[in-house]
């Protein structure tokens, strides 16, 4: 049997037959021999799971005006910004930390901008950058005077 290379393609990929059927146009039976004739087992139904708690960060996030990120996802308890990943509830502030900063905050992450709740990776400060920012900020005064 001959079987489409497209179909082919998105079959080894993972999709199931009826959304080979909508993206190809073409017929139900044609996509179903092609899968028996490759010997691929039936797409799993239900939303594919995302490969990384950073993907999912990624789709619940939605860019602003004024350059910051806003959270279109659920929010735990207290009202911060999280998602579920492998059974766990992780805070989008972690996340974002971690993808501007390559590292697992210490602490809390919590930003470090004007904008209320934002998720912008680069915006957020753990323990360590806090302490740092605080001896920073004694330093200047120490130098230049206290700010009035």
């Amino acid at each position: 049997m001959k079987v489409r290379a497209d179909v082919a393609e998105l079959l080894h990929h993972g999709h199931s037959d009826r959304a080979i059927v909508r993206q190809l146009h073409v017929d139900a039976k044609v996509v179903a021999a092609a899968r028996a004739h490759l010997g691929i087992p039936k797409a799993k139904p239900g939303r594919k799971p995302a490969a990384s708690a950073e993907n999912l960060f990624w789709l619940r996030v939605k860019p602003t005006d004024d350059g910051h990120m806003d959270w279109t996802g659920s929010r735990n308890s207290t009202g911060v910004p999280s998602l579920r990943h492998g059974g766990r509830n992780l805070s989008a502030y972690r996340i974002a930390y971690r993808i501007a900063n390559n590292r697992e905050p210490e602490g809390y992450a919590l930003p470090n901008c004007e904008h209320d709740g934002c998720t912008k990776p680069g915006h957020h400060t753990d323990r360590t950058d806090r302490a740092q920012e605080k001896r920073v900020d004694a330093l200047y005064g120490a130098i230049f005077g206290a700010a009035s």
